[in-house]
Parts: C-alpha cells; sequence; structure tokens
C-alpha cells in the first residue's frame, strides 16, 4: 500500500466518523440511517450520469452490494434498538476487518504479510475493546448477537465491492452506481412499515443529512477506490479506524468522558495502524 493510498483511506476513515456525528439528530438510528441513505443517492445521481453505468460484468456485484447493505441497515439498527451505539458500533465493526483479512486470504487468494496481519489483528483488537463502557455496564446479548451479524455484513459488502469495482475496471462509475441503487430499497421498506410519518419528520433534518449524505459517499467512494489498487483486508482494516476517529470527536467535541479502556483501545489501534504501514 502506498503512501499515498495509506493516507486517503484514512482520511475516509474520518470522514466516515464525521458522517456518524453529524446523525445525532433528534431522530431515531432506522429513520437517520434511511435519510442518510436517500440523500446519499441524491448526492451520487449527477455522478452516475456523467459517468455512466459500469460495464455489464460488475451488475451482478453491483446488486448484490446492494442486497448485502439492505441486510447491514436492518441488523445495525435491531442492535441499536437493544444497546446504544457507542457500544454496539465497536462490536460490528472491530470484528470486520479480521472476518475480511480471513476471507480475502482464502477466497480472494490476496495474500498479506505477517506483520501487516498482527497490524490487522492488534487494530481489530482495539476496535473491539472501545466498545468497554466500564463497571457495572449493561450489555444486552442480543444487541451482541447482532452486531456480530452485522460485522459479516459488512465482510460481505467489502469483499463484494472490492471484486465488483476491480471486474467493472472503473471504480468510480462502479461507485456512483452502488449509491444511487443503494437509496432505493431502504426507503421503500421503512415506506412500507411505517408509511410516511417518518419521512415527514426529515424534512427538519435536511442540512445534516445532505452533509453526512456527502461524507458517507465520499468515504466509501475512497475506499473502493482504494481496494483496486490495495489488498483489500488492509484497506478493509485502516477503514475501521473510524471508530478511533469517533472516539476523538466525541472527546474533543463533543465533552463526553474518556474511558481508560477506550484510552488504551486508541493506543492499540494506533498501534496496528503504524505495523499495517510499515508491513
Amino acid at each position: 500500500m502506498t503512501t499515498g493510498v495509506f493516507l486517503a483511506v484514512l482520511l475516509a476513515a474520518a470522514m466516515h466518523a464525521g458522517w456518524n456525528a453529524v446523525l445525532k439528530v433528534r431522530l431515531e438510528p432506522f429513520v437517520a440511517m434511511t435519510m442518510v441513505t436517500g440523500l446519499a443517492g441524491l448526492v451520487g445521481l449527477p455522478f452516475l450520469i456523467a459517468l455512466g453505468l459500469p460495464k455489464a460484468e460488475a451488475w451482478p456485484w453491483l446488486f448484490a452490494s446492494v442486497v448485502i447493505h439492505l441486510a447491514y441497515y436492518l441488523f445495525l439498527s435491531e442492535a441499536y434498538r437493544q444497546a446504544d451505539m457507542g457500544q454496539v458500533y465497536p462490536i460490528a465493526r472491530g470484528g470486520a476487518p479480521l472476518l475480511t483479512a480471513f476471507v480475502s486470504f482464502f477466497l480472494v487468494r490476496e495474500p498479506f504479510g505477517a506483520a501487516a496481519g498482527v497490524g490487522i489483528a492488534i487494530l481489530g483488537s482495539g476496535i473491539a475493546l472501545m466498545s468497554l463502557r466500564g463497571k457495572g455496564a449493561h450489555f444486552d446479548r442480543r444487541a451482541v448477537g447482532f452486531a456480530l451479524l452485522t460485522s459479516v455484513v459488512i465482510c460481505g459488502y467489502t469483499i463484494v465491492d472490492g471484486m465488483g469495482a476491480r471486474i467493472a475496471g472503473d471504480p468510480h462509475a462502479y461507485s456512483a452506481a452502488l449509491f444511487v441503487f443503494d437509496a432505493i430499497p431502504l426507503p421503500l421498506y421503512l415506506l412500507w412499515r411505517r408509511g410516511s410519518a417518518p419521512f415527514a419528520k426529515m424534512r427538519y433534518f435536511l442540512v445534516p443529512g445532505f452533509a453526512g449524505a456527502s461524507m458517507s459517499l465520499a468515504a466509501y467512494w475512497i475506499a473502493i477506490w482504494a481496494m483496486t489498487v490495495a489488498p483489500i483486508a488492509l484497506v478493509a482494516a485502516l477503514r475501521e479506524t473510524s471508530v478511533l476517529f469517533a472516539m476523538l470527536i466525541a472527546v474533543l467535541f463533543l465533552k463526553e468522558p474518556l474511558v481508560p479502556a477506550r484510552g488504551v483501545a486508541a493506543l492499540l489501534i494506533v498501534a496496528g495502524i503504524v505495523i499495517i504501514k510499515l508491513g
């Protein structure tokens, strides 16, 4: 992985944390997620018109990604119903790079060095440690289960999009198409389950919604491009450092307390990043 790609993926991780911070609006997680997904499709539409559709060989991967992303939204929202984001999110994101490294090595046949493997393991452990909230904190087993399912789904769409963008030969056309098509199922699902009432509430949050949608699009677009020029496992691991940036935003800007375990987790994540880059 070149230094340019390395820094671009870290920027994508920071933007990923940023759009999650922007979404701390007075909307329930699933409605907020639907708003960002729909608006990201609108942001991506001019790019799709300009770039055109990816070649036909990539379409099965593209539509598989849309289906897997829908499962991601549903599993993650269900986990949030059981516990808060601060505990669910790190578990979901922490398990994903480890699973992705395993799958990319054995199924995609994409090797990486021993040092990089150690770095991925350390980074993933640090991300998972972020979920600790301190003594006496309650955590629902059902929430853990959905968070772990979410990590499996993240691994799934990461591998699919990495391969799909490579087959497309143009990661930019692939990314634009993905965001536009991905914007369709979730709003339809919400409309089917709950009618138009949630959409009426969204109109009060369009400014932060568009900001979050733009960062979400840019963050994953960079990741998809990076997976065409660097090993998928390394990109996936670095992308999950978004948890570290989210912690920094929470402590520095939202004035949330820093739990000691999270300080240790931050050091592990930084150590993992350094080892991956040096490896």
